[in-house]
């Protein structure tokens, strides 16, 4: 056994100096970023990694936890948020390529304290079971209506195609598109 043991403190360091070469080689140095943004309708100014998501500063430094982060490829639409009005996976995006860019998330959605019309329905439709996607579910389907994409049950799943949900509560979020639409 002691050995054993001095064998690896023999080897120790040239383990260590091996795994600071392959760091020095394949890890990319951090690199700091002052960013300005508007989220949820307030100026922010914030230092980010030039490697982080927009996902990584809404949930980790600004605390918006209300964006979910779900297969983190893109694939499942939890994280969607809207950028200068558009739908996004902020999974995929780069925090640093919002300069001046306004985010709205399922946070700044309320208006007045009052919960958003699409979420009133979400609600009276059931358009929600376990709820974890729902946040990108109700960012996607307010981006469905306003685009003019709501105009038929098909048109309503072919725009929402991206945002997938587990439990599979898709009748409730068509039924909540529907009755927005039909206010």
């Amino acid at each position: 056994m002691q050995f054993l043991f001095g064998a690896f403190l023999a080897i120790s360091p040239i383990i260590k100096s091996f795994a600071v070469e392959i760091k020095e080689r394949f890890v990319f140095p951090k690199k700091i970023k002052v960013l300005s943004l508007k989220v949820n309708q307030k100026d922010i100014t914030l230092r980010v990694d030039t490697r982080s998501t927009l996902l990584d500063i809404l949930r980790e430094s600004l605390h918006l936890t209300g964006t979910k982060k779900g297969c983190d490829h893109g694939q499942c639409g939890a994280c969607t948020v809207h950028i200068n009005g558009k739908t996004a996976l902020s999974c995929l995006t780069f925090a640093t390529t919002l300069e001046n860019k306004s985010i709205t998330t399922i946070e700044g959605i309320a208006i007045d304290g009052a919960l958003h019309p699409m979420q009133e329905a979400f609600i009276s439709c059931d358009g929600f079971q376990c709820g974890y996607c729902t946040p990108g579910q109700i960012m996607s389907a307010i981006a469905c209506v306003k685009e003019n994409k709501a105009n038929s049950i098909e048109e309503i799943k072919s725009f929402m195609s991206g945002n997938l949900c587990r439990c599979a509560a898709y009748n409730g979020i068509v039924q909540s598109i529907q009755k927005i639409v039909n206010q």
